[in-house]
């Protein structure tokens, strides 16, 4: 398991094909669903014999490994689940992608064996490197804000620019300009979601190469922080796939 407080980057993709259905994946997944084996075993296990890094279905692109090294395993799960239609329960279909919990049925024990080593080293790539890095960004952002409102300013209601130069010592317009140029995208100020997550991991790794590793400990720290404050205040822990165990 990573360190938690160092995340280390792992290529996971780099010989997978770029585009195209997996169709032994979903077999695997319909005919096991149909032979009554639990959904969540089922999805985790046609999850790990995914190859397809991006596919095109109708007006929608879906980028499943970022960058070939961040594994968004709830867009591929959502993939999956539409294609296993109503084999899935509806309820626990929308938990799952709304909320990353599976039944509480579930061993969570075996989610790592069933995702499989290299998918696992993608999600865990994945989770530092897009929702801690975004967590991250709430935090300071609300420390920006109480020392504002302790200085008197209380109707300012965007401080992500200052939260951007005190994480990553330049401006959000001036790194997404940046994004945007390598990555070949039109920089008109806002970006899709998709991009959105994209930009998460691209800052994520900014962050690491510009910091040195007491840095990255201590942001790493206080974006984990901030997603169990998240989780303490709904009164539940945090959800399946986004609380590694320490080591």
């Amino acid at each position: 398991m990573q360190d938690l407080h160092e995340p280390d980057v792992i290529d996971v993709v780099s010989t997978a094909p770029t585009d195209g259905e997996d169709t032994e994946a979903i077999a695997h997944l319909l005919g096991t669903l149909e032979r009554g084996v639990d959904w969540p075993t089922a999805l985790l296990q046609a999850m790990s014999m995914w190859r397809t890094v991006t596919e095109t279905i109708g007006d929608r692109r879906y980028n499943y490994f970022i960058g070939g090294e961040a594994f968004d395993w709830l867009l591929m799960a959502e993939r999956l689940c539409d294609a296993a239609g109503n084999l899935i329960p509806q309820e626990e279909r929308e938990a799952l992608l709304f909320s990353g919990r599976f039944p509480e049925s579930f061993d969570s024990e075996q989610f790592k064996e069933l995702l499989g080593v290299h998918k696992h080293s993608g999600f865990l790539n994945y989770y530092y490197g897009v929702v801690v890095e975004e967590a991250l960004q709430l935090a300071v952002e609300r420390e920006v804000h109480k020392r504002a409102v302790s200085n008197g300013n209380q109707y300012q209601d965007d401080f992500s620019e200052e939260a951007f130069l005190r994480i990553y010592r330049r401006t959000r317009t001036e790194l997404l300009h940046d994004f945007c140029t390598e990555m070949g995208y039109v920089n008109e100020g806002v970006i899709s979601l998709s991009q959105c997550n994209e930009f998460l991991y691209w800052l994520f790794k900014y962050r690491m190469y510009i910091s040195d590793k007491a840095k990255v400990a201590s942001d790493t720290r206080k974006g984990i922080a901030q997603l169990r404050a998240i989780a303490d205040s709904r009164s539940h822990s945090a959800p399946l796939g986004y609380a590694p165990q320490q080591p």
